[in-house]
């Protein structure tokens, strides 16, 4: 009787041991994209996190071989998924897990998967009486719920393969059902989110628009878009369209078959899945190449990849730096806003005011205004949507906090971005304190530009807060490099102790001015 009951305990300890990991591992699959070799990558090279895991699968182990009764080896493993369970407990994310129906769909296979092996074993049990197997299965279920997750991801694959497909199919029926219907393309190595708001924005003054919400940029999300949002009455969709990989932009193309592009910028981003930044380069013409005859490519001229490049179709071009078909000047920029004027091929002049900050954002505006007034939209008529642009959350946010301002820039920094963030930092008047745990996905790059970034805030800021001891290293080594004082440099665990330490900082009786420049997620 007392075995049976230690059993079915220790069933139970397996239960919420397992789930608890199984969870967990799922998470990180999430943000790793639910690809394979990006998260056995990731698993490779955050070894140390598994570490109690393996220890208390590795004491498991060993106490099922050793000489001692079947109820002391149960009360030993209940003991120790009982720990497992304390040290699994949710932890509180930036981004939870978003239970979506793949994720569902997997925990489902996971869960058939474990109860077929359980009950072959408990069958076994109750014939034989080898409790020792289902112990034994139980463990190594437990051992390997990280690797029941890639299983359960490689079973559901062509399902989902088969799901997806379908949405798809749905997506190109509804865009074929709005002949009239205008696509604009928007990619770029960064600043087509905030050209896709800026542009929605300006478009408004005129016709009916829908754009690609938030992040929404690969091709499930903008099959969404389509599948939840798209109505008859609207008149232009603004697609916003990300890439990882060589070819996914052509994907997002296939889908959507834009009538019009944009390409913002091209830099060294997500190199480690590009590897090159030709490939980059290739990858964002997909764009250009999709485009219909007639249809109309706009390009930004300040961007030495793009010129390099080279388009073999004709172009729009928008610039600030260079000559350019639509070209800003006169650009006056403060810390309560800025003030520019466009020239238009025709000549045609008109100035701008907007309480957006940042030459950059100028160049985002800029190219906006260009798409626009091709789209039919006068000059004079732009000025009052250009007046009411707000900031993109994230992308140079600006928060008043009582004696705090903050800069939240925390979403995807990038080397352009980490230059243009602190350009805009320089030009508010305060104690000037960034906090950044620096840049990835730069492949070989990473630790070369984030040394460059370091170097670059040491001549903007008064105290530097760098997050993360190991992402920290190439940042503080470029700080040093110009004599930056290493008493104004501060190196936290995480972004909670970071902003703690910020808000406890003698600001020398001046207002802080915080820039957060990027935020990773829990993966990093």
């Amino acid at each position: 009787m007392i075995t049976e009951i230690l059993m079915s305990l220790s069933i139970v300890a397996f239960a919420a041991a397992t789930s608890l990991c199984t969870v967990d591992s799922m998470h990180f699959f999430q943000l790793n994209s639910y690809r394979f070799d990006t998260h056995t990558k990731w698993m490779r090279e955050n070894g140390r996190r598994f570490l109690p895991h393996s220890t208390f699968s590795v004491l498991m182990l060993i106490c099922l071989f050793l000489e001692i009764s079947i109820n002391i080896k149960s009360a030993v493993i209940i003991l120790l998924f009982a720990l497992s369970c304390i040290w699994e407990k949710p932890k509180k994310a930036k981004k939870p897990l978003v239970y979506t129906p793949r994720v569902k769909r997997m925990l489902v296979t996971i869960i058939t998967l474990s109860a077929i092996l359980l009950l072959i074993t408990c069958s076994l049990m109750l014939k034989d009486h080898h409790e020792s197997v289902v112990l034994l299965v139980a463990v190594l279920l437990y051992a390997f719920a990280s690797f029941l997750v890639l299983i359960a991801n490689l079973i559901n694959k062509p399902m989902e393969l088969s799901i997806n497909n379908g949405y798809t199919r749905d997506a190109k029926k509804i865009l074929k059902s709005c002949p009239d219907l205008k696509i604009i393309g928007i990619t770029g190595s960064y600043g087509k989110t905030s050209v896709k708001y800026y542009l929605t924005t300006l478009l408004k003054s005129k016709y009916n628009v829908l754009m690609t919400p938030e992040s929404y940029n690969t091709p499930m999300g903008v099959v969404k878009t389509i599948r939840g949002s798209l109505k008859a009455t609207h008149e232009i969709f603004v697609c916003e369209m990300g890439a990882k990989w060589v070819g996914d932009i052509k994907e997002l193309c296939d889908i959507v078959h834009p009538h019009h592009g944009v390409i913002t910028s091209i830099g060294p981003q997500h190199l480690e899945s590009f590897k090159t930044l030709d490939a980059v380069k290739s990858t964002k013409f997909e764009l250009s190449d999709s485009l219909p005859e007639g249809g109309m490519l706009f390009l930004n001229a300040d961007d030495q990849n793009i010129k390099d490049h080279g388009s073999n179709r004709p172009y729009i071009s928008y610039a600030i730096e260079n000559d350019a078909d639509y070209k800003a000047y006169d650009i006056s920029v403060s810390q309560r806003g800025t003030s520019f004027s466009v020239k238009a091929p025709s000549g045609e002049t008109e100035q701008y005011t907007t309480k957006l900050i940042g030459r950059h954002n100028v160049l985002n505006i800029v190219g906006s205004i260009a798409i626009s007034h091709k789209m039919g939209i006068a000059l004079k008529d732009l000025k009052g949507a250009v007046r009411k642009l707000e900031g993109v959350p994230h992308r140079l946010e600006l928060k008043e906090n009582g004696a705090v301002t903050i800069i939240d820039d925390a979403y995807n920094s990038n080397p352009s971005g980490t230059k243009a963030a602190l350009e805009a930092l320089s030009l508010f008047d305060g104690y000037k304190i960034l906090v950044t745990p620096g840049m990835v996905e730069l492949g070989s790059k990473q630790d070369e530009l984030n040394r460059e970034f370091g170097r670059n805030a040491s001549k903007v800021c008064d105290f530097v807060v760098l997050v993360g001891e190991k992402q920290a290293v190439p940042i503080k080594a470029g700080l040093l490099d110009e004599n930056y004082s290493e008493e104004k440099i501060f190196v936290a665990d995480n972004i909670n102790e970071a902003i703690n330490f910020v808000y406890a900082l003698s600001s020398e009786g001046k207002k802080k001015i915080v820039l957060l420049e990027n935020d990773l997620p829990d993966n990093y």
